[in-house]
């Protein structure tokens, strides 16, 4: 059972009163400890219902976003990321843009080992996009490579 000093950073989960960003909020990304920092492994985050705004017309655009990370010393709270990313619903970003804020976002708030963001954006005038972006710590670099060369290699 984790202690009360260990959840000490985790403030959202729990409370009652959620309140739901109306722009674009890094700052509610919460972490907690990750309790195995000696293991090597993979958390995949699935978020179907992600929203955001084309920047030019306003019209709204919808993507299943996917992140995948090995955990270092913190780790990503669920609820917090849950609001977090609801906070692009009124953000203004192309597809790509808003993939790599997320990464950039994450990376800076747990410094993972690895970590990765894909983006399954619903057509919009007859073309997909599907962007995905990566970040490795210096003894990752090899399945960063390895990965973004799997994506560009993936036949859909």
């Amino acid at each position: 059972m984790r202690t009360q000093e260990e959840l000490a950073g985790v403030t959202l989960l729990g409370d009652k009163r959620t309140e739901y960003p109306t722009d674009y909020a890094p700052q509610m990304l919460e972490t907690f400890v990750n309790k195995h920092p000696e293991n090597d492994y993979l958390v995949t985050l699935n978020c179907p219902e992600f929203t955001t705004l084309c920047p030019k017309t306003g019209q709204p655009d919808f993507a299943h976003i996917y992140i995948n990370y090995i955990p270092n010393e913190r780790m990503v709270e669920s609820k917090s990321l849950k609001l977090y990313l609801f906070s692009f619903r009124n953000h203004g970003d192309f597809h790509e843009d808003c993939i790599n804020i997320i990464m950039k976002d994450l990376v800076a708030l747990m410094q993972p080992r690895y970590l990765e963001v894909y983006g399954i954006f619903t057509p919009r005038g007859g073309i997909s996009i599907y962007p995905f972006a990566n970040y490795a710590d210096e003894a990752h670099q090899a399945l960063k490579q390895q990965r973004l060369l799997a994506q560009m290699n993936r036949t859909f």
